[in-house]
């Protein structure tokens, strides 16, 4: 009997690896390469490969993720396209499923009330239960400055991919004992640091937000390593290097990023 579900399992896998394989394969259209264009700014930073791959994902994504529009706001490819390809750009590199446990974006036209109770207003939330919610408006405002290091879509699949394994707290799924090891040293240093410098009113790479928890931290210095590669690795290179690790990318040797996104001085504290 067991032997049986066993063989099941793995048949029903292969067919779903298949059948992903199949949609990403698909040819991808040039209307939809114009949003990549236009939305994605970080498209245009790729190596040829990865732009490559990345049309793969969004074939994917689009195909088996469903979209809901709130507010009023009527959903179009072009949103799906362009949320797509900015999530997938985590993806990239990686022996990993297509974010399993998302099944649907919703998106908002705006900033919304996430709890009429308190009047909360946000712009973004990633849900364990596999919802992800995103303000349309500023999911294009932020993929179009590709220096600012700031990127909702990012921040929250970041959040996605920490919360893969259940917890949410800033540990995303490593691939072996070691890589625990050194990313508990790493970004507890990293993080306690910025607490500090936050607190003490310093001007910071990772934005102060990052400073909140463990989860947070994670989602703003993955903005950071995909649009300011150059100055994290400068001024955080253990960070740059376990995302680089995890990741399987190195932005700051792709072609576009050479120039230096950040002009202003930061003032760090004394060791």
């Amino acid at each position: 009997m067991l032997t049986a579900l066993g063989s099941a399992f793995v048949a029903t896998q292969r067919a779903k690896a298949a059948h992903e394989k199949a949609l990403r394969s698909k040819p991808f259209p040039k209307e939809w390469e114009k949003y990549l264009e236009d939305n994605v700014k970080l498209y245009g930073h790729l190596p040829k490969e990865l732009q490559d791959e990345l049309k793969g994902y969004v074939n994917l994504f689009v195909a088996t993720k469903h979209f809901e529009g709130a507010g009023g706001l009527e959903v179009t490819d072009e949103m799906r396209v362009t949320v797509a390809a900015l999530a997938s750009l985590l993806l990239l590199n990686r022996k990993t499923r297509n974010y399993p446990k998302l099944r649907t974006v919703i998106l908002y036209p705006s900033a919304y009330i996430a709890d009429p109770e308190t009047d909360t207003i946000r712009l973004g939330e990633s849900w364990n239960d596999g919802e992800v919610v995103l303000s349309w408006n500023h999911v294009t405002s932020s993929s179009h400055d590709v220096r600012s290091g700031t990127n909702l879509v990012l921040h929250e699949f970041a959040h996605r991919l920490d919360q893969e394994d259940g917890a949410g707290d800033g540990v995303p799924n490593l691939e072996t004992e070691a890589q625990y090891y050194t990313w508990a040293e790493v970004m507890s240093t990293e993080f306690k640091r910025l607490k500090s410098s936050v607190e003490k009113g310093y001007k910071t790479l990772i934005r102060p937000y990052g400073a909140i928890n463990a989860a947070e931290f994670f989602a703003c210095i993955t903005e950071n390593f995909f649009e300011r590669p150059h100055q994290l690795k400068k001024k955080h290179p253990e960070i740059y290097r376990e995302l680089q690790t995890f990741y399987h990318l190195d932005p700051a040797s792709w072609s576009s990023h050479q120039h230096n996104y950040l002009d202003s001085p930061f003032k760090t504290p004394k060791k």
